[in-house]
């Protein structure tokens, strides 16, 4: 995925200005999907500009411009969302942490597992949570969408859960151990 894309998806739902776009990566686009502030989001907009992918339909008060998507545009976006799966670069911090574990002493790999499970139950939680909100105060637009990206996101983070607890098993089987690590049950 680029922040090209990401961009031309958020406009093909609404058009914003790029300081909205920018504010749509500080809430959970940017904590669960993509990162990216406004020193990236200016100039690729004025690239995607520039290409005929998006416009500029309004111009306001201190230079402020409002974007679209433009059929092009679209297009792009479209052929993009049904393209195969897994044909991107992958840059994934906490996968590499992963392969790296074995560096650790098996009680710091346990350790490690434990922050991992940890980690996963809080942004279970906070999913659960923002699910419950939405349920009672249903956001503007297309209310599916999100729908199905805290569904994706829940699901990841309890097969992430589950992984680890696993993992810890597997660790203090090698090591002879009975601990299974696991702080709580959901």
């Amino acid at each position: 995925m680029s922040l090209s894309h990401a961009l031309l998806g958020l406009l093909a739902i609404e058009p914003a200005s790029g300081y909205e776009l920018s504010k749509e990566f500080e809430r959970d686009l940017g904590r669960y999907a993509w990162q990216a502030g406004h020193t990236s989001v200016y100039p690729e907009l004025i690239r995607l500009a520039e290409q005929g992918l998006v416009e500029v339909t309004h111009e306001g008060a201190r230079r402020s411009r409002t974007y679209a998507v433009t059929d092009k545009g679209r297009e792009e976006l479209r052929e993009w969302l049904l393209s195969p799966w897994g044909q991107g670069v992958v840059r994934n911090e906490q996968v590499l942490r992963l392969f790296l574990l074995e560096a650790l002493e098996p009680n710091e790999t346990v350790t490690a597992l434990r922050g991992v499970v940890e980690h996963a139950e809080g942004r279970m939680s906070e999913l659960r949570a923002l699910r419950e909100k939405r349920d009672v105060e249903p956001p503007e637009g297309l209310d599916v969408l999100g729908q199905l990206a805290s569904e994706y996101g829940l699901r990841q983070y309890q097969a992430l859960r589950d992984w680890a607890l696993w993992a810890i098993e597997h660790v203090n089987k090698r090591q002879g151990s009975t601990d299974s690590g696991s702080p709580r049950q959901p």
